[in-house]
């Protein structure tokens, strides 16, 4: 199926596919989409296609901050003194994620597109129905972007409204260019593409692995008294949590677009970067 990201027309995976596996690196992964710009982004899935429960992630318990009494701890990147998109200090998923980057794919980088960016969506607003471009700020409550789409319209979209919530590294012609590592998590909206509802549940997707998985993206901030983003649940619901609770670490990267691939894509006879098995 396909959607538009900020550079042109996406295709993306949904449902149960059989042909999106990718052996990169000495992992397995699974496509989520090709990106606009033809690069391919990947979701983490382990070291071997059994494809269930901890062994599909990096960490199996981690917060995705460990501070909640802020709304600029939704952020994957934010800034203390609680402006809403700062990005200078790190949440504690982009700390382990970095690391892991370090030790695993840092040498296959030239594999890596350094262009594509994941999208931390802050546009935040003080009304659940529609944003108002307020809040986001201390303890004002606040629903960002993804809570408007995905929880009161059901809508995804795969466009980044803020160009200073597109994380991507240095060297990209886009986005906030914060990131040291071209390393990110799954975004809400690309979970709720491949098959997940808010508070529903679905067993049957690709990404379903029966444990909690952080996404990328803040949901919201102080209805609940704290910051909160979203995961996908153990029974595959989409759900918004408390940043410093726990859930499941899964690396998403992009390969660039001009690789040469062997293989069919099935768990058998997997997409194969050449050079980079």
């Amino acid at each position: 199926e396909s959607q538009y990201d900020e550079d042109g027309e996406v295709y993306y995976f949904a449902g149960a596919p059989t042909d999106n596996w990718v052996s990169f690196a000495g992992f397995y992964w699974r496509i989520i989409r090709i990106n606009g710009d033809g690069s391919i982004r990947l979701i983490y899935n382990g070291t071997d296609t059994t494809q269930t429960g901890e062994s599909t992630m990096i960490d199996g318990s981690q917060s995705f901050n460990s501070s909640y009494d802020r709304s600029q701890y939704v952020g994957y990147m934010y800034r203390s003194g609680h402006q809403q998109h700062g990005n200078t200090d790190n949440s504690v998923v982009k700390t382990v994620l970095d690391n892991w980057y370090n030790n695993n794919l840092k040498s296959y980088e030239e594999f890596i597109s350094t262009e594509a960016g994941f999208c931390g969506d802050r546009e935040p607003s003080t009304n659940a129905s529609i944003s108002n471009g307020q809040g986001g700020t201390g303890t004002i409550e606040t629903y960002y972007g993804g809570y408007i789409r995905l929880i009161t319209n059901k809508n995804p979209d795969l466009k980044c409204k803020n160009d200073v919530d597109l994380y991507t590294v240095s060297g990209s012609g886009k986005g906030n260019k914060a990131l040291i590592n071209p390393v990110g998590l799954i975004t809400a909206d690309e979970v709720v593409m491949a098959g997940a509802v808010y508070k529903e549940v679905n067993e049957h997707f690709y990404l379903f692995n029966g444990l909690v998985n952080w996404t990328f993206t803040p949901a919201n901030s102080f209805s609940t008294g704290n910051a909160l983003g979203f995961r996908m649940g153990a029974d595959g619901v989409l759900g918004n949590s408390g940043v410093s609770y726990t859930g499941g670490v899964r690396p998403v990267i992009n390969l660039v677009h001009d690789l040469e691939i062997i293989g069919s894509g099935t768990s058998s006879d997997p997409f194969v970067v050449k050079g980079a098995e």
